[in-house]
């Protein structure tokens, strides 16, 4: 997508880069033969460029996407929660809200543990690590000319204006595409195709049933999507089949979708 410090990386690829591939290659130029996929920060990526751009692309496999709904930024909801590093447990208890855990659930990061350790990688957003990668991709570019923290990195008191920033320009692919579902839905029938671990490292796998409950609540039209979790204990680099086997599920999707007879799908299995 589009971004206020990174530049206009969206428009990028759907007008430049891949026009050029297709114009260099023997690719198809065609909705039904561009599909895209990735994980992590990559399915993200994929889920917001299908959204962004749902005529464009023909089918987005997502993995394991970063933060898809920013209700469950991981284990924080930026826009209820008025701080990342720690969560009330009790009256006069609270406790640190972890980044990463294992599969089998112990806790490997805190977010007060990264949220310092980018601090000292560089000021100003500059560490290159997750955190600020999010907050310079979704976020706002502040006064000084460098990207807004969501978050102070020493105190982890939540900015509301950031937050909201990051859902007003559609960062929030849930909260994108429910304000946009009435003329998103048509174009998304058969395209969205959801893959999560129940023991995701990095907690992603919660975003990912928040957008579940949401596609299940559509209607007019209700959502086809399929949505496929790893059980039990599968992580961040969990899949679901082979790459061969994966390369074969993403070809039959396209040859139900292609014109009958085209050339490219001769020999096609």
């Amino acid at each position: 997508m589009n971004s206020a410090n990174n530049g206009p990386y969206g428009d990028a690829i759907v007008e430049e880069v891949i026009p050029a591939l297709e114009k260099q290659f023997r690719l198809v130029s065609a909705p039904w033969a561009r599909h895209v996929e990735g994980a992590s920060t990559g399915g993200w990526q994929t889920l917001a460029l299908q959204l962004q751009h749902p005529d464009f692309f023909g089918g987005a496999w997502v993995l394991q996407p970063d933060p898809i709904d920013f209700r469950r930024w991981q284990l924080v909801d930026i826009y209820a929660d008025t701080n990342a590093f720690v969560v009330q447990t009790g009256p006069f208890t609270t406790t640190e809200r972890p980044f990463r855990r294992t599969t089998e659930g112990q806790v490997v990061w805190t977010n007060r543990q990264l949220s310092r350790f980018e601090d000292v990688l560089g000021s100003r957003g500059r560490s290159g690590y997750q955190i600020e990668a999010w907050e310079a991709v979704y976020g706002p570019t502040d006064a000084d000319g460098y990207p807004k923290p969501l978050w102070d990195k020493r105190t982890g008191t939540i900015d509301r204006s950031v937050a909201a920033y990051m859902r007003d320009h559609g960062f929030d692919l849930r909260d994108y595409a429910q304000r946009n579902w009435a003329t998103l839905g048509p174009q998304l029938a058969g395209k969205l195709h959801f893959f999560a671990g129940d023991m995701d490292d990095f907690y992603l796998n919660l975003a990912v049933y928040r957008f579940e409950e949401f596609l299940k609540s559509t209607t007019n039209p209700r959502s086809d999507a399929t949505f496929t979790y790893g059980r039990p204990t599968k992580g961040h680099s969990w899949h679901a089949w082979t790459w061969a086997d994966f390369v074969r599920q993403v070809g039959a999707v396209m040859k139900r979708h292609a014109p009958a007879g085209h050339p490219a799908l001769e020999g096609f299995p």
